[in-house]
């Protein structure tokens, strides 16, 4: 297949390509100023970021990795706690939290969403854990360890059900954490606020990443917490900082997690094109849903609840033949992902924590059977109909199991 004819995975080089002399000439400014690190660019993205996130505060930290941890450490998370999160996510987000010092355990995730199921949060709380009146929090039983904040994660740019969680964690002190890292400008409908509400939002604070793949994507490493609540916003920056608030004067042990001027006007660039980058992928999704929308055929197509404005970070399929397809698609020239193929929870990295095969089964089904189809906004009606047609070549012409779970 030729390059001409093929369709990536990604399309970085047309996106970029077009905004060349913008990104050209943020770079020759910051030459001209010498200003690399914090300084008016920072602080200009911070404000437009939190703006769009419907937050009162932004701060540009390195990475996603450094928001999410960040985000942990000034909200209160201490060694040695336990923090729940989902098996179906990118590492980082385990990451985060063992590096804040706590302790990661998992919740499965809802057939449909591919986010944290509410329910089986409900029945973790309840049967895995016992309340602890001295500490006024729950302990969990396995491990002994107080457990006090939960992060779902808006998983391929669809936001997680957030009030029933939100009411849990209300319900028993926990603290609540957005990994948001794939969900700019995602958006749920709060039937307890009466009100559609941005990523971002929802909990004490929320960490976003600005990896180049992302819907709003720097030239390099970036992220970003946002947040309502002041004095979370000044604990984060101190720790972006080596725990400084003014030069040399350090109130705690912090890291080197700045967000350097460059990224920043980058992204101040970009932020201008996100909301129309998002409509785009939203009619992309709109088409493969068309497109592949064969009941004769064994596929799942992702699924948007009513309460969900999804911003398609990935286009996930879910398949059993997932393996067959690849290469069926890849002989055609055609790019494609698996996230994420192994549940954290299996990683080896986690061995410590003591699971095994069965423990959280929808998280292992998925990652046996999901992959990404070319997404973004630079994709085009054309190469969607390549991508549909050798899809459909490849499925198998069967009844997919995980489909007929979701579709009841």
């Amino acid at each position: 297949m030729s390059a001409i004819n093929s369709v990536p995975f990604l399309d970085l080089v047309t996106a970029h390509h077009n905004l060349k002399d913008e990104l050209c000439g943020a770079f020759r400014s910051a030459i001209e100023t010498a200003s690399f690190i914090g300084g008016p660019l920072v602080e200009e993205f911070e404000r437009q970021f939190a703006a769009y996130c419907k937050t009162d505060y932004c701060v540009g930290v390195g990475s996603g990795t450094d928001a999410l941890r960040f985000a942990l450490i000034a909200s209160g998370v201490c060694p040695g706690d336990t923090v729940l999160t989902v098996p179906n996510s990118f590492i980082a987000t385990g990451e985060a939290i063992s590096q804040a010092g706590a302790i990661p355990d998992f919740v499965d995730v809802d057939e449909r969403t591919y986010n944290m199921d509410p329910l089986k949060l409900k029945e973790y709380l309840e049967t895995s854990c016992y309340w602890n009146s001295a500490l006024s929090r729950l302990v969990v039983r396995r491990s002994g360890s107080p457990l006090t904040a939960i992060v779902p994660v808006h998983l391929y740019g669809q936001p997680a059900d957030m009030d029933p969680i939100a009411d849990l964690a209300e319900q028993y002190n926990l603290i609540l954490l957005e990994d948001a890292c794939q969900a700019h400008g995602a958006d749920y409908f709060s039937e307890r606020d009466g009100c559609w509400k941005r990523a971002g939002s929802m909990g004490m604070a929320a960490a976003f990443s600005f990896y180049p793949g992302k819907n709003l994507g720097a030239c390099g490493e970036a992220g970003a917490v946002t947040t309502n609540d002041p004095e979370l916003a000044r604990k984060i920056r101190m720790l972006r900082d080596h725990g400084q608030i003014r030069k040399y004067y350090h109130e705690v042990e912090g890291y080197n997690g700045r967000l350097d001027a460059i990224q920043a006007s980058i992204l101040l660039i970009k932020l201008k094109y996100l909301d129309d980058w998002t409509l785009r992928r939203r009619k992309a999704a709109s088409r493969y849903g068309e497109l592949l929308d064969s009941p004769q055929h064994e596929i799942m197509l992702p699924y948007q609840p009513d309460w969900a404005q999804a911003v398609y970070h990935l286009f996930v399929v879910c398949v059993r033949n997932r393996e067959q397809l690849m290469k069926q698609l890849s002989l055609a020239g055609i790019g494609t992902g698996i996230h994420y193929p192994i549940p954290l929870h299996l990683q080896r990295a986690y061995n410590h924590l003591g699971y095994s095969n069965g423990d959280f089964p929808v998280s292992e089904r998925l990652s046996d059977e999901v992959l990404s189809l070319p997404m973004g906004p630079e994709l085009t009606a054309a190469q969607q109909e390549r991508v549909a047609e050798e899809v459909l070549k490849s499925v198998e012409l069967r009844p997919l199991m995980c489909a007929a779970a979701a579709a009841g």
